[in-house]
C-alpha cells in the first residue's frame, strides 16, 4: 500500500535520478543543471558524525542509529544504504511534497539507491552520466595528479563495475556523455524539462 502511495504522488511533478561512476563529473554538471532549472534536491539523512563546518539540515540530517532504524521501519526512506558502517538515506516526504505541487526534484545517487527508487517510483526519469571513453576517464584522473598507479587502477576498475551494474539494471532510460561540460549540462537540462508522457 505504501508503494502505491509513492506512485500516486509521483505523477504530479517530475522526479529525476542521476547516477554515474566515480570521476565522471556528474556532480559538476548536475549542480549546474539544477541551478539553472531551480530544481529541488534532497538533504540526506546519515548516522555518521558531522565533519568540521558541516551543518545539520544543510549538508546532512545527522541522526543516531536508533532513529535511522525507526525511520526504516516506518518506510520513511525512498532509498537507504549502509556505507562502511554508517547509514545514509533519502527521505520520501520532501520528494513527494515537491512532486505533489508539480515541481522538479533531482536525486544524485548510486545505482543501488536508484534501483530502490525505481521499485517505489518506476515513473521517475533515470539518467546515467558516462565518460566519452574509459581512456578519457583515465586521462582525467591522471590529470588531477591525485592518484598513484595502484589507486588509479582500483578507481578505474570500480568505475567500470559501476557502469556495468548501471547498464545491467535496465532502469536508465537516458544517458548523458560528459565530454564537454556545457554540452552535458544542456543535455541534462533538456531531460529535466522535457514533459513526461502521461501514464
Amino acid at each position: 500500500m505504501k508503494n502505491e502511495e509513492h506512485n500516486i504522488n509521483a505523477r504530479a511533478g517530475k522526479l529525476v535520478v542521476v547516477s554515474g561512476p566515480s570521476g565522471v563529473g556528474k556532480s559538476t554538471i548536475n549542480r549546474e543543471a539544477m541551478r539553472r532549472t531551480n530544481a529541488a534536491f534532497s538533504v540526506s539523512v546519515t548516522t555518521r558524525l558531522p565533519r568540521d563546518g558541516e551543518i545539520d539540515g544543510g549538508d546532512y540530517f545527522f541522526v543516531d542509529r536508533e532513529t535511522f532504524k525507526q525511520r526504516i521501519e516506518q518506510d520513511a526512506f525512498l532509498e537507504w544504504a549502509d556505507v562502511f558502517g554508517n547509514y545514509y538515506g533519502t527521505l520520501a516526504a520532501p520528494v513527494e511534497a515537491t512532486l505533489a505541487s508539480g515541481g522538479l526534484f533531482v536525486l544524485e545517487i548510486d545505482v543501488q539507491g536508484a534501483m530502490q527508487v525505481h521499485a517505489k517510483m518506476p515513473d521517475a526519469t533515470f539518467v546515467l552520466v558516462v565518460p566519452p571513453s574509459m581512456e578519457e576517464l583515465k586521462n582525467r584522473l591522471i590529470g588531477r595528479g591525485t592518484e598513484d598507479q595502484e589507486s588509479l587502477q582500483r578507481r578505474l576498475g570500480k568505475s567500470e563495475a559501476e557502469l556495468k551494474l548501471s547498464r545491467d539494471s535496465g532502469i536508465y532510460t537516458h544517458q548523458v556523455v560528459n565530454d564537454d561540460v556545457e554540452t552535458a549540462v544542456a543535455d541534462l537540462i533538456t531531460i529535466f524539462t522535457e514533459t513526461t508522457p502521461a501514464s
